[in-house]
Order: structure tokens, then sequence, then C-alpha cells
């Protein structure tokens, strides 16, 4: 499975996964987790950016809760239709593109956002579109937050290895990284990491901040 399509199978979900699923359950511990990290670290007026925010769970948390400068990104083609249906407020204040990361982080200035994050969406990125990832360490001003599956067991030590793979109902690819070893490779500091059941939770800030 090569990048293009990876892109194609989450353009164009339904079922299990897609913004229809995400909508259905809405904001859960992992928004709370979210907007607990923002506020320690962050003013309401931060301006925040979702990789594959889907229909908008977490952001729509991020807002009830008074974050004014929300943006998200996402490639499903019915991610902001259902995301207009299931938090309009949301929709009509925020800003989003309908694409994938790859095709829409390169246009961003330096530092555009005080805020990058991601909840399982790195870890669908393919080796191919790794490219993107020195992308987001340039467009974060301050805080990075990566909340994905690593994986287990060792990776082989080489620092230009190729992620682990593993598949999810034997269709849908993960691609397990060391977020540490990726983000502080590119000039980014963590100040916080904590593993849960399936996640990895790390916090990044930018050495400009």
């Amino acid at each position: 499975m090569n990048s293009t399509e990876v892109r194609r199978q989450w353009a164009e979900r339904s079922g299990e996964y897609s913004p229809e699923y995400y909508a259905y359950y809405g904001p859960d511990e992992t928004s709370e987790t979210i907007r607990s990290i923002l506020e320690r670290f962050v003013g309401r007026d931060a301006s925040i950016l979702e990789l594959g925010c889907s229909s908008g769970r977490h952001l729509a948390h991020l807002h009830d809760h008074g974050f004014e400068s929300l943006s998200g990104i996402d490639v499903n083609d019915d991610a902001f239709d259902v995301m207009a249906e299931t938090y309009p407020e949301l929709a009509a204040d925020g800003t989003f593109y309908h694409d994938s990361i790859e095709a829409v982080v390169g246009e961003f200035d330096d530092g555009q956002f005080d805020v990058v994050y991601s909840v399982e969406t790195l870890q669908h990125l393919h080796p191919d579109a790794e490219w993107v990832l020195e992308d987001l360490a340039r467009i974060t001003a301050d805080l990075l937050i990566t909340i994905e599956n690593e994986g287990e067991g060792e990776r082989d030590g080489s620092e230009s290895a190729t992620p682990n793979v593993s598949y999810v109902n034997d269709d849908v690819p993960l691609y397990h990284r060391d977020w540490n070893r990726v983000f502080t490779e590119l000039g980014l500091l963590e100040v916080e990491a904590t593993s849960g059941k399936r996640d990895t939770v790390r916090t990044f800030r930018s050495p400009q901040a």
C-alpha cells in the first residue's frame, strides 16, 4: 500500500472510524486530555490546528471550553458535512481544510499555529510522506502534541528505519514510530510523556516558545 492508497482509504471511509462514527461517540477522555494540556501551557486565544480532525469532536470540546481560534484538516469527503450537522457552532467559527495533511501544511507560514496536535492520525502517515513531519515542526510556534499508537517491542535502532506496521481489521495500516525521536530530531523539546493502554501522549515545545 502506497501513500496515495492510504489517503484514498481515509477519504472514502464510512462505517467504523468514519466522521459519522466519531460524531456518534462525541468528545471523550482524549478530548479532556487535550484540553488539560492546553490549559496548562497556552491561553484561550491560542491558534490551534488539529491534524485529521474528522467531524471535530475534540475541537468541539475545546470550543465549548472557550478556545477561540480553531482549525482542522481532514481528507474525508463527509467530515465537514457531518461537523456542520453535529457541531454547527464549531463549523461556523473554525477554519477547515478539506484535503490531505501533505497537501495543506506546506502552505502555512513558519510558526502559524501556537498549537498543533494529532490524535491517532500521524500513525496512518505512510513512510513515503514522512517529509511532512518537518513542516509540522516548522508551523508550530509553541506546542505540538502527539496522541498515537507507538506499538510494542524494540525497533532496530536505525534512525532511518522504516516504521513497524500493524493492521486494524486487516485493512487499516498503523505505522508505529518513536515520536520522541522524530520530533526531538526536528528541534522540538519533549516536556511530557504518558503511556496509556493503547496510545502514548507526548507534548513537545518549540525552542522559540
